[in-house]
């Protein structure tokens, strides 16, 4: 595993983080043996070949004594320079993107993941025509380990890989509808929807297990879970009333400098972020980079077009794995912030006032309205009855005549739309 790092770049992180965590990704996948890792520091980008002569020699003789086969670099390469590269070692040669869709072919499970993982791959195949690969006809089985028929077939692939796209979308787009058509029926039943985001291993899918009863996956592993899921909770009784529930979504963890194929790949998993009406973001407090980590999500979050509406409760997990010190500091920093919960999902430290702290964030005041809208107005009318906050509804000669009840988090909603 190697991590270019050049020397006077003004990065938000240290390159021994980024290699530790590139180590994690390959580790994700049970098929790699990692030998070795190391940060390389180059004072400049070589066009050709992304690192130097020398070292390039060094690294060659280094890897053919230690008997390896594939070399992964965590960070962007060239299509040329990964020709080069693969040619100069007699060796394989991942980078970032391909790593990760390698790790999230190896993961996906329902339909559409595996429709999105797909289509991921063949857009970021599409962009590396200018060397050789497997070809398209086989089936799933790594997209990036075996090598293809060479450059000769650059117009066939070309316009293999855009077929393919195109069906995929097709699929895609059926599978879509369906998940439209089970959201459409969610909102007819007024639960909100609280979505779990956050940067992978930030320790999700625990939290969502402790607060559900589920059993979703729940490992120390980068991108343990991949495909979304969903489960009832019922809040304290205490401060949300007998029965009040709400549905809960785990989703894919982000990372940094996710390969742009992925982001509009999985636009539609992570839809239910878009649809939440309360966002957990779930902080490793534990990790040395974690607010370099928030950031990567909040970016995140705003280039799908997440509202600054939607109300965020930051949740500090993995408490456990903060020394007595450290913890009396992050009690001081949580002190006086509303929406900061430090918790241990892995031993349930904390989880209960989460639990009411979401529950009072939907215990709100209810007003009364009454609104006209014109018959233009459909998709606005069709909002407010997907919410359930029409109590009645008369239609006039100029359009619907709706008496509401809603809180002010709805009404807020509305006006945004």
């Amino acid at each position: 595993m190697l991590h270019p790092a050049l020397k006077s770049a003004n990065a938000r992180r240290l390159p021994e983080h980024g290699l530790a965590e590139a180590v994690a990704l390959a580790a994700a996948l049970p098929e790699l043996d990692v030998r070795g890792s190391e940060v390389v520091k180059l004072a400049r980008l070589h066009p050709g070949t992304l690192i130097g002569s020398g070292k390039l020699a060094d690294l060659k003789t280094r890897f053919h004594d230690d008997g390896i086969e594939l070399v992964l670099v965590d960070g962007s390469v060239s299509p040329v320079q990964q020709r080069n590269l693969e040619k100069e070692w007699g060796v394989k040669l991942l980078d970032r993107t391909s790593l990760i869709l390698e790790i999230f072919a190896d993961r996906a499970r329902t339909r559409e993941g595996v429709l999105q993982v797909e289509l991921a791959a063949l857009s970021y195949q599409r962009t590396r025509l200018v060397r050789a690969w497997t070809h398209l006809e086989r089936q799933r089985g790594g997209f990036g380990f075996v090598g293809g028929p060479g450059e000769t077939q650059l117009e066939a692939d070309r316009r293999a890989i855009d077929d393919q796209v195109i069906r995929l979308k097709r699929q895609l787009d059926r599978v879509v509808k369906t998940r439209e058509l089970h959201r459409a029926s969610r909102r007819k039943v007024p639960f909100p929807l609280v979505a779990l985001v956050g940067y992978t291993n930030a320790g999700k899918s625990t939290l969502f297990n402790r607060m559900t009863g589920a059993e979703v996956l729940a490992k120390d592993m980068l991108f343990a879970t991949l495909d979304p899921t969903m489960r009832g909770v019922v809040l304290p009784s205490d401060t949300a009333g007998p029965g009040r529930k709400i549905i809960a979504s785990d989703t894919v963890g982000f990372i940094s400098d996710l390969p742009t194929q992925l982001v509009a790949a999985f636009r539609a998993t992570l839809e239910e972020v878009l649809e939440a009406d309360l966002i957990l973001h779930v902080r490793d407090i534990s990790h040395p980079e974690t607010a370099e980590q928030a950031q990567d999500v909040t970016e995140i979050l705003a280039s799908l077009g997440v509202k600054p509406s939607v109300p965020v409760i930051e949740v500090w997990n993995k408490l456990d794995l903060v020394d007595p010190a450290a913890r009396a500091a992050l009690a001081l920093g949580a002190s006086g912030r509303d929406r900061v919960f430090p918790v241990s999902a892995l031993t349930g430290e904390g989880v209960d006032g989460l639990l009411a702290a979401i529950a009072q964030a939907f215990d709100e005041a209810k007003t009364d309205l009454t609104l006209t809208l014109p018959f233009t107005e459909g998709r606005k009318r069709a909002w407010l009855h997907q919410e359930g906050v029409v109590t009645s509804e008369t239609q006039t000669d100029d359009g619907y005549s709706l008496t509401l009840r809603w809180t002010a988090r709805q009404e807020k909603r509305y006006r945004d739309l």
